[in-house]
């Protein structure tokens, strides 16, 4: 059984509201297509994420890295990203940005984050390390991050769980946050879980 924190309160069990929570998609750039592991698992779990915060009303945030060179994000998911979404060029391997920040402060109620994208061992592990630092709970969806090297990608999660990420998957996420089959969102968000998908990456 779980004990109180030293300070009287409960460490976070990780749980999902939609009215905190925001989604983060990271540097899933058409350059990347051919060199990432899963790449396809990862354009998939990211595009039926971007459907889900439609429905459910997240906030989205999105980042390029430098797209000059690398491409921008790839054309399966341009069409499901909120118009009004910050998409944000960088060249800082975290996505914590000024740009990036300035959205943060533009949404007060958002305390959680999800996070999809690439590379696992790079910038989604600083981005992660970066919000956990200032205060915020991070979730990455393990069914959509990934790296070039499955090892790495290993590694990164290991190191994420680690530093206090909560590792989930996109299904999790989406019925943490709808709690009941009553919510509004249900048959829409039940539905793409029931989508086909392509080879899944390892939980690990």
């Amino acid at each position: 059984m779980a004990t109180a924190a030293a300070d009287g309160h409960r460490p976070s069990v990780g749980k999902l509201a939609p009215e905190e929570t925001a989604l983060l998609v990271c540097d899933v750039q058409e350059r990347f297509r051919p060199v990432i592991s899963g790449f396809p698992a990862v354009v998939d779990t990211s595009r039926r994420m971007l459907r889900a915060a439609a429905a459910l009303k997240l906030p989205v945030i999105v980042t390029e890295q430098y797209p000059k060179a690398l491409g921008n994000t790839v054309e399966e998911l341009q069409g499901f990203i909120p118009e009004g979404s910050p998409v944000v060029a960088k060249t800082k391997f975290s996505m914590c940005t000024e740009e990036v920040g300035a959205a943060f402060q533009a949404l007060p109620a958002v305390k959680k984050v999800l996070i999809v994208g690439i590379e696992t061992h790079v910038c989604v592990l600083q981005t992660s390390l970066d919000l956990l630092e200032r205060g915020y709970e991070v979730h990455v969806l393990v069914d959509g991050v990934s790296s070039q090297r499955l090892g790495d990608r290993s590694v990164a999660l290991q190191r994420l769980a680690q530093a206090g990420a909560f590792l989930a998957t996109s299904e999790m996420a989406m019925f943490q946050m709808m709690v009941n089959t009553a919510h509004p969102a249900f048959k829409a968000v039940s539905a793409l879980c029931k989508e086909e998908r392509p080879e899944q990456l390892p939980p690990s």
